[in-house]
């Protein structure tokens, strides 16, 4: 790979490598590579995990009065593919990934290809500078989304999480539209879904409609890949 490329990508990281071929290979798809042991893949694996140990140890540390399910669900949007692929196209790894030819036409619509590139990268600064220069790019880069998911999601909010996500990403506003109701007019249930442009998402069930309607939104949520299905305790709505 080009090494004014490679430059290029230490100036976007804040992080200058020793080793460089570590960088090569973050940014090399199994498209692209002799074989998939000389591509990104296993990097994207050791890239992952330490995002999540990172992640969950910022967490614990920042919100100590947050109960387990606080913290996962706050976890769970953080280190999901969607936000790591945004968060690479916001740096522009996507333009710097090396593919194969078939690969090209696609590659700026694979969010999977972008959050890849991502994890690969932070295996890299891992294995070239070890633990502590790993975890200061990635709360650099997350520092912000920490902050604005304390406020939105750790008490379970999320429609605003969903409205914050659909106008950012969508340019669109979620509607909640009422599906269903039982019971008598004392003890009434609710079952409500989002709607967004013209894709309906899961519906749910409330005793509530603002209960319901958080659940809807969960389920959008989960849907558009913003957080992980374990994510959710039902308990705690």
């Amino acid at each position: 790979m080009d090494e004014e490329i490679l430059q290029q990508v230490e100036q976007i990281i804040g992080y200058s490598f020793s080793d460089r071929t570590l960088l090569a290979r973050a940014l090399t798809h199994s498209s692209a590579a002799n074989n998939r042991l000389s591509s990104n893949e296993r990097m994207e694996f050791l890239g992952d995990a330490i995002l999540a140990i990172v992640i969950c140890q910022s967490l614990f540390e920042r919100f100590v009065d947050y109960l387990e399910g606080d913290l996962t669900r706050i976890k769970s949007m953080l280190v999901s593919r969607e936000t790591c692929a945004r968060l690479s196209r916001q740096m522009g790894f996507e333009k710097y990934l090396k593919v194969g030819k078939s690969m090209i036409a696609s590659r700026s619509l694979s969010g999977s290809l972008a959050a890849g590139a991502l994890e690969a990268i932070i295996a890299a600064i891992y294995l070239d500078g070890g633990f502590e220069a790993a975890r200061s790019f990635i709360l650099r880069l997350f520092d912000p989304l920490i902050e604005r998911a304390n406020k939105e999601q750790a008490h379970g909010n999320y429609k605003s999480l969903l409205q914050q996500y659909a106008q950012d990403e969508l340019n669109a506003v979620p509607v909640y539209a009422l599906v269903d109701e039982r019971g008598p007019d004392h003890n009434k249930c609710f079952e409500l879904e989002v709607v967004i442009g013209d894709r309906r998402f899961p519906s749910a069930w409330g005793t509530n409609k603002k209960e319901a309607e958080q659940k809807a939104a969960f389920n959008a949520l989960v849907e558009l890949g913003v957080l992980k299905d374990t994510a959710f305790e039902e308990e705690q709505l």
